[in-house]
């Protein structure tokens, strides 16, 4: 059997075995990118070495960035996904029939066209919802676009971490434009790493949203194949705080109403994903 191995962490990785020959292993104009079978993760996509999903975790993932401020602020029409070539926050979007739009913008097409070939079981839904927009295009210039300001209910940034292409989709600048595109009383959430291994990026991230924006945190979930235990997830607001009991309730509400197809997010975890273990509580600026 075929390994692969994944060092993101220095001293530390992760070894995976691979179910036969990669059903990708090429590069496209801005990274490398692979696609493999495993016997016990699924179907996996990895870019520049990193797992970036599997099939087995995604949910863990996908679904807190999307339901959890989608059902909090209770009336999201328009929806910004930074990123997300995989369509597995697209998916988890479109199932709130409110939503009339969701513009999902990837700097690499190349991912998007394989991850539509590769990873039916989880996108295919998605790929034929005509309220999905594809834009293949560097999402920190489409944000400054005349027609994009004060747009969006909800941006979600699937950003990879803060190396090559993503490095513009970290820092003040790309913050600013994200304030600008939201409505008033928008929410927008990140990936922010794994608070084990990346606990500087969580500071440093929670700094520039609060300079930006007058409401800002953090919550957690866990998706096993980003080593390291809890995922930092953070959030940022025009107006409304998320995580407030009053919030909470409401997306209880809301979810029971819908009757929303869930394999990680429900109410319970929404309502525990902002208790935090005192260690990761202490980098918060």
């Amino acid at each position: 059997m075929t390994n692969f191995k994944e060092r993101l962490h220095k001293g530390y990785a992760q070894t995976i075995e691979l179910s036969g020959a990669a059903l990708v292993d090429e590069k496209s104009q801005y990274q490398h990118i692979k696609i493999f079978d495993t016997p016990i993760n699924g179907r996996v996509m990895t870019l520049d070495g990193v797992v970036q999903i599997t099939t087995r975790d995604e949910s863990a993932y996908a679904e807190m960035l999307t339901h959890l401020p989608i059902l909090e602020h209770g009336k999201v029409r328009s929806v910004m996904i930074v990123g997300g070539g995989d369509l597995s926050i697209a998916d988890e979007a479109l199932k709130h029939k409110t939503i009339k739009e969701v513009i999902l913008v990837d700097i690499d097409g190349k991912v998007v066209e394989l991850c539509k070939k590769h990873f039916g079981e989880i996108n295919a839904k998605a790929f034929r919802d005509k309220r999905l927009k594809i834009e293949i295009a560097d999402a920190f210039e489409f944000l400054a676009r005349p027609e994009n300001k004060a747009r969006f209910d909800l941006i979600i940034g699937d950003r990879p971490d803060p190396i090559g292409p993503g490095k513009a989709l970290f820092g003040e600048t790309f913050y600013d434009r994200i304030k600008r595109a939201l409505k008033p009383g928008g929410f927008a959430t990140f990936q922010t790493g794994v608070p084990f291994y990346q606990p500087a990026e969580i500071t440093e991230a929670l700094k520039e949203l609060a300079a930006f924006f007058p409401r800002s945190g953090l919550y957690l979930t866990v998706v096993p194949t980003y080593i390291g235990g809890f995922m930092a997830l953070s959030w940022s607001g025009k107006g409304a705080r998320l995580g407030t009991p009053a919030g909470i309730a409401k997306a209880a509400r809301a979810f029971k109403r819908l009757k929303l197809k869930t394999d990680y997010y429900n109410p319970a975890v929404h309502a525990a994903a902002f208790a935090l273990p005192g260690w990761i509580a202490r980098l918060l600026p």
